[in-house]
């Protein structure tokens, strides 16, 4: 045993670190290995915050000097779990899958992820609740089974504590194709019975492996850089974008009261008053908006009596994106839309058309539009918080070869004015609520005719992927394949589809 053992555990401990290939398995904390902070009050901030609303994020907060009092291992982390998940509904629960891991992996360091990901096989245990960890370690990192302890619930509802534990029993391991009861350094691996491991206490589970250490202190720890993600972060949900720790925490709940009032007056101001007017207004509070456009700008705006408008066509990073575009432009437009709240259709300062998912009807209703005036449309049919482009719906290309295409970014520091599994009629509000809300716009200018369907003959397919691409380029983001269908299946474990007077889609 390693003389510095007691000392240099609490910083990392693992199996002997294996060669990919080998017949090893790892066994590694989460806590210990990964992540580079200390503290797992963030990640219960977290889940007190998205899934239990303002008030019990700001119990838990004014709780955290106790649980600094008798530690964050013990009876300190029972503390957590309960203000976090006590009364929480279990089958609706999605922070671990939809939240949490966008800030795992910006707290996992670049040490302790090269240490883990070299083996094949990996079992990761966490003192955290599994369902906070599992499928973050599982859909990202490739473990095989997860090593935590169980929530207690009643009537579909989390009580906050943990299950009993079960008795200690080291999982069997395989001999060739067999499987053995037995001392696991026989083989130096582990047989994965089902696809979980049921909690085992980390001292008796670490007494039975070889140990590997990583003697750099996790202040020291390098960020793990987003290429380096085994997994691309494409979706998330959730309304905080930044990860509160205590000293951020007390930030957010002083600056909330008065985030609130700046929020209503924003939005008031919005919509109670012409675009060219309130658009100075919400800059002096804050609000900020870059333009890029051509040197010509006639191209963008030219419209004629008897042809149809400009189709604007642009990536899709909040509702307030047609908003924002006919704000630079300072003309009237109408924007189409597939599941904006009513309450947002109703205090829209531009014309909103809902389509029907139905293509025949949807194009006859585009087209109308155009013929009327100047038109914006988001092919993505979904916004994405990240630096990528979902699919574009083709059905744009068939319109006009009037076409704009307009490349879109939003920079947050507090709050996403997006959400999948929450209330859509909110999300004006939360961009709001953010102290300096910033707006990117670029206008690439018309699209070449030879790029169109009618005078350039390209398909219509065609024709997305390139208007696609020219956003993508303009931005610095990568385009996907992955669709609405796609982005809700993960996030809310549905395919995005909602009653018509419901507020929460």
């Amino acid at each position: 045993m390693n003389p510095n053992y007691s000392k240099m555990r609490t910083i990392s401990l693992v199996q002997k670190k294996a060669k990919p290939g080998n017949n090893e398995t790892l066994v590694f904390n989460f806590e210990g290995t990964l992540l580079r902070s200390t503290s797992l009050f963030p990640y219960f901030m977290l889940v007190a915050f998205e899934a239990g609303g303002v008030l019990r994020s700001l119990i838990l907060f004014l709780s955290y000097p106790l649980v600094w009092l008798v530690g964050e291992n013990q009876l300190g982390l029972k503390i957590m779990v309960f203000l976090s998940f006590f009364g929480l509904r279990k089958d609706t629960f999605r922070t671990g899958s939809a939240v949490l891991a966008k800030f795992f992996l910006e707290d996992v360091g670049l040490e302790g992820f090269e240490a883990v990901i070299c083996c094949e096989r990996k079992v990761a245990s966490s003192k955290l609740p599994r369902v906070m960890v599992e499928n973050f370690l599982k859909d990202y990192l490739g473990v095989d089974a997860v090593i935590a302890r169980e929530l207690k619930s009643f009537s579909g509802f989390f009580l906050g504590v943990f299950e009993s534990k079960k008795p200690i029993k080291i999982p069997s391991y395989k001999v060739n194709g067999g499987t053995k009861e037995g001392n696991i350094n026989n083989n130096n691996s582990i047989g994965i019975i089902d696809n979980h491991v049921e909690y085992i206490d980390q001292e008796e589970l670490f007494q039975q492996f070889k140990e590997f250490y990583i003697t750099d202190e996790r202040r020291n720890w390098h960020v793990l850089p987003r290429e380096r993600y085994p997994k691309p972060l494409i979706f998330h949900d959730g309304r905080l974008a930044f990860r509160p720790t205590l000293a951020s925490s007390v930030a957010l709940f002083i600056w909330l009261p008065f985030g609130l009032f700046l929020s209503l007056f924003r939005f008031t101001i919005g919509i109670a008053l012409p675009l060219n007017v309130s658009a100075p207004i919400l800059a002096l509070s804050g609000t900020r908006t870059t333009v890029s456009r051509p040197q010509s700008t006639l191209s963008l705006v030219h419209y004629e009596e008897n042809q149809k408008g400009m189709l604007y066509v642009c990536n899709h990073r909040t509702l307030l994106d047609p908003l924002y575009v006919a704000i630079v432009l300072g003309k009237p437009l109408s924007a189409v839309t597939y599941s904006l709240s009513r309450l947002s259709e109703i205090v829209s300062p531009i014309r909103t058309i809902r389509l029907t998912r139905d293509r025949e009807k949807d194009r006859e209703i585009m087209d109308k539009m155009l013929s009327l005036g100047n038109l914006v449309v988001c092919p993505e049919g979904t916004t994405c918080r990240e630096p990528y482009l979902l699919r574009f719906s083709p059905l744009f290309s068939e319109l006009t070869d009037n076409i704009v295409p307009v490349a879109v970014d939003v920079k947050v520091s507090m709050f996403y004015g997006t959400t999948a599994s929450g209330y859509k009629c909110l999300d004006p509000f939360f961009h709001f609520l953010n102290p300096n809300p910033t707006y990117f716009i670029k206008f690439l200018g018309m699209l070449p005719q030879s790029q169109t369907c009618q005078a350039g003959g390209k398909s219509k397919i065609e024709v997305a992927n390139f208007v696609q691409n020219e956003i993508c380029n303009a931005l610095g983001f990568a385009c996907t394949n992955l669709t609405r269908k796609d982005k809700y299946l993960v996030l809310a474990g549905n395919e995005g589809v909602s009653p018509s007077n419901d507020c929460n889609r």
